[in-house]
C-alpha cells in the first residue's frame, strides 16, 4: 500500500472512533506527513510494508539532529505508535515497527504559575468600559474558579451556567462532557456580566447564546481573551511569564497546594491521564522549595 494513501483514514478514525481534540489531530497529521515524506525521500521507502524498526529509530535520529524538544519527540512516539497500530489492525500492514520501543523522556517544562496575590491583582485589575470590565472579570474569575481551558470558557453557551446549583457544564477534548463546581465570587461576577455586560455588547439583531462575546457581539475569540490578559496584566504590574493557561494552571496548583485530592483535580480539569495532573505537584514541590531556601535560617 503506497505511503501517500495512509493518513486519511486514520485521521477520520481519531475524530470518528478516539474522538480526540482537534488540536491533536492536527498535530498528528503534522508529524506523520513529515515521517512519510522523510520515510519515502530519505528512506526510499514507497510501501508501507517496507517501515522497519529500525526506519523508525533512523527517523528518531533525524528528528533529535533537527534539535527537537522532548515533548516533540514524545508526541512524534504518540503519533507513530498510534498510526502503526491502527494500520496493523486494519491489516495494511502486517506488524508494528514502533514494538518495543522505548518512549523518549518528554522532558515538558513546569507550567507557569501566578502567586495568590498575582491572581488577586490580575481580577482586580480594570479598564475604563463598564461592560468589558464585567465580562473581563466574569471570564477571568470562571477561569480561575473551575480551571477549563481558553477555548472550552469561549465555547461556552448561557445554558451552561447552572449557578443555582453551583456548577458549569462544560465540553472538553473528544467532547466528553463534565461538571465543574463554580464559587459564590465566580457566580456573582457571571451574574453581573449578564445584567449589565452581555446586553450592551450584544448588537441590534444577533440572537445567538454564546455567554462571552466581543465589542461586535460576536463569539470571544481566544486570541481576542488572549490580548485581555495581556492588558490586565500590564494594568496590574504582573511579572510573572503568561499564557492563555497560566489562570488553568494556577487552579490545578493552587488546590493541590491546599490539599485537593488529585483524582477531583484530574476529573475537574478533564484530563484523561491523571499523569498529565501529576506535573502539578512537581510544581508545588518546586514552590515548596524554593519558599524554604528563602525564608528559614538554616536553608
Amino acid at each position: 500500500m503506497r505511503l501517500d494513501l495512509k493518513i486519511k483514514p486514520f485521521i477520520h478514525y481519531l475524530m470518528e472512533e478516539k474522538r480526540v481534540s482537534q488540536n491533536t489531530v492536527e498535530a498528528y497529521k503534522r508529524d506523520l506527513t513529515k515521517y512519510l515524506f522523510y520515510m519515502k525521500e530519505v528512506e526510499g521507502i514507497n510501501n508501507i510494508k517496507e517501515i522497519t524498526r529500525l526506519k523508525v529509530l533512523h527517523y528518531f535520529h533525524y528528528l533529535k539532529k533537527e534539535g527537537k524538544a522532548g515533548s516533540t519527540l514524545a508526541r512524534n512516539y504518540s503519533a507513530l505508535k498510534s498510526y502503526h497500530q491502527f494500520l496493523l489492525r486494519e491489516s495494511y500492514h502486517h506488524e508494528d515497527p514502533t514494538v518495543h520501543m522505548e518512549r523518549p523522556k518528554d522532558e515538558r517544562r513546569l507550567p507557569s504559575i501566578l502567586t495568590l496575590s498575582e491572581v488577586e491583582a490580575l481580577l482586580e485589575a480594570t479598564v475604563k468600559k463598564p461592560h468589558l470590565d464585567s465580562r473581563n472579570k466574569a471570564m477571568l474569575e470562571l477561569l480561575y474558579a473551575t480551571g477549563i481551558r481558553v477555548s472550552e470558557l469561549c465555547n461556552l453557551n448561557i445554558d451552561d451556567l447552572h449557578l443555582h446549583m453551583g456548577y458549569i457544564r462544560c465540553l472538553g477534548n473528544g467532547k466528553r462532557e463534565r461538571n465543574i463546581p463554580v464559587g459564590e465570587i465566580a457566580s456573582n461576577a457571571l451574574r453581573k456580566y449578564l445584567r449589565e455586560g452581555r446586553p450592551v455588547l450584544m448588537k441590534k439583531g444577533k440572537q445567538h447564546q454564546i455567554l462571552f462575546v466581543n465589542h461586535h457581539g460576536n463569539q470571544m475569540s481566544r486570541q481576542g481573551f488572549w490580548k485581555v490578559i495581556k492588558q490586565l496584566a500590564k494594568e496590574a504590574d504582573i511579572k510573572t511569564e503568561l499564557t492563555p493557561h497560566t489562570l488553568r494552571h494556577s487552579f490545578a496548583s493552587h488546590l493541590l497546594e491546599n490539599g485537593a485530592d488529585i483524582r477531583a483535580v484530574q476529573e475537574m480539569l478533564g484530563h484523561a491521564d491523571i499523569s498529565t495532573t501529576q506535573i502539578y505537584t512537581h510544581v508545588t514541590k518546586t514552590r515548596m522549595k524554593d519558599e524554604y531556601s528563602k525564608y528559614h535560617p538554616r536553608a
